[in-house]
């Protein structure tokens, strides 16, 4: 079964938000965590626009998890500043998916955050991975198929180090 449309643009467009009080460290920004929080509601709406979002887990009994996630901090958002997200597919198997999502601040337009994760495809019964269907892997193909002549994000593919010298 597939929820999603067949027409993506690239990158997606994942929605705005305004960064909220209660997001606000003791250091006058946002706290690392709500980036996280952030980025867990505009990957959400991800979801939902290719088929894989709440309506899908409660039809399918399957879900994704995150397996992994790296994220850069590039400049500080402040209470109340608008953001945006855009994300885009970097790749995908017949279990996991590999996403790229960037948070702008769009009042001074400018790169606030980016995120990359891994997510797996798993049966919630039994709470152990499964391959997709065939409609979401061609859900997924569509996808891709746009995001193919997108360059390759800066900030994915990093490992995180000191560089020395």
């Amino acid at each position: 079964m597939s929820f999603a449309s067949n027409k993506f643009e690239a990158p997606l467009d994942l929605g705005v938000d305004k960064v909220r009080p209660e997001w606000i460290d003791y250091n006058g920004h946002m706290n690392v965590a709500y980036y996280v929080l952030a980025f867990d509601y505009a990957t959400d709406r991800l979801y939902t626009r290719i088929g894989l979002g709440k309506e899908y887990m409660e039809s399918t009994q399957c879900s994704t998890f995150t397996l992994e996630s790296h994220i850069n901090y590039l400049r500080e958002v402040r209470q109340g500043d608008p953001i945006r997200f855009s994300g885009q597919l970097l790749d995908f198997d017949t279990k996991r998916i590999h996403w790229y999502c960037e948070m702008h601040q769009t009042d001074e337009e400018y790169h606030a955050a980016s995120i990359e994760f891994i997510t797996l495809h798993v049966n919630m019964q039994i709470r152990r991975s499964t391959p997709f269907s065939h409609g979401t892997l061609e859900t997924l193909k569509n996808l891709q198929s746009m995001h193919k002549y997108l360059t390759n994000p800066e900030f994915s593919g990093r490992k995180i180090s000191i560089k020395k010298g």
